[in-house]
């Protein structure tokens, strides 16, 4: 049944140019339950976690072993959140037409292929990296899976906000693998992650207000509405923007540069939560945000990166002296 109401018309074509689509590029039903669009943010995280620490940079055959468990691990996690949220998906709109609701795939064949990549992960990670990098990577497979899927999701608005711990452990994992022990330095990437997570995420909740609200699940603009949304998203930039300036005195090296180049990515983020704050049924901006933000957690993995090579670390050193010198200077005048 079509509406006649102009309104509602608009709203929906307007909402359906907006929201990220997941049609443009059609996967095949096997590799789409495994949700390989999340898969590249938790590896750039994972090497985030690799960065920081002083087992960088790691032998080839541990970063592939590395990569290759997080990158099963997550695949398992993402087959086994479609295996338990298949009715779920089958009576919203956006997603009925995936894998499982559409009959594409069985549910059997898909427990069994998430089975396989957690078997998979888990011994690629114990027998070429060490058993805390596979304990951590499974640790977020059942953080995603029963913490936040299956018992957050359905129950509370701030599921994401103790959910988002599944996505944040990722660094650890990259950590554990470079020096076989999680330092404060890990623990500093996870927490940014953490708190950058509900600002992301709450980014795409208002643009899928209307599906979360027609099937019950309780996502804080449904709960509360776009401006209170907004406000939260506001919090936990700013958090975010503070949590990560503090990258300069994880980083073993390099942190000066990476404090310098790190400048414009907060200056966009707080440019794009404030543009949401002033409009926040806008759909068009929290499309902005969400996008940016996901930009922003990669680029803030990839200057960990550029970080810890050795002009970083000249340029610090030298910079360092230069300041050193001129408050020598002044406090001699």
């Amino acid at each position: 049944m079509v509406s006649s109401n102009p309104q509602m018309l608009s709203s929906v074509t307007t909402r359906d140019q907006v929201v990220p689509s997941r049609k443009k590029i059609k996967l095949p039903p096997w590799l789409e339950v495994a949700k390989p669009r999340l898969i590249p943010l938790l590896l750039a995280t994972t090497l985030g976690g690799m960065a920081l620490s002083e087992g960088w940079p790691l032998p080839s055959p541990r970063l592939a072993c590395t990569l290759g468990g997080g990158a099963l691990a997550a695949a398992a996690a993402g087959a086994l959140n479609c295996l338990w949220e298949q009715d779920l998906d089958g009576r919203m709109q956006r997603t009925s037409s995936r894998a499982l609701p559409s009959g594409q795939l069985s549910p059997s064949a898909v427990f069994a292929g998430a089975i396989s990549c957690t078997l998979a992960a888990a011994t690629l990670l114990v027998s070429g990296v060490n058993c805390l990098a596979a304990g951590l990577s499974l640790l977020g497979l059942c953080s995603y899976v029963l913490l936040y899927t299956v018992f957050l999701k359905p129950r509370t608005s701030k599921n994401i906000v103790i959910g988002g711990v599944a996505g944040a452990i990722p660094p650890l994992v990259g950590a554990a693998a470079a020096t076989g022990h999680v330092g404060l330095s890990g623990w500093w990437l996870f927490s940014l992650v953490m708190v950058w997570t509900p600002a992301h995420f709450w980014a795409l909740a208002i643009l899928l207000k209307d599906d979360y609200k027609s099937v019950g699940i309780p996502m804080l603009p449904v709960v509360k509405g776009e401006v209170f949304t907004a406000k939260a998203i506001s919090f936990y930039g700013w958090a975010t923007v503070f949590l990560s300036c503090l990258g300069v005195f994880a980083l073993p090296e390099g942190g000066l540069l990476y404090g310098i180049l790190l400048a414009p990515f907060n200056v966009r983020l707080i440019q794009m939560v404030k543009r949401l704050a002033a409009d926040p049924e806008d759909l068009t901006r929290a499309k902005g945000l969400f996008r940016w933000s996901i930009l922003y957690m990669f680029g803030i993995c990839l200057l960990l990166v550029i970080s810890r090579v050795s002009l970083a670390d000249q340029f610090h050193n030298q910079a360092m002296y230069l300041l050193t010198n001129i408050v020598s200077g002044l406090s001699i005048t």
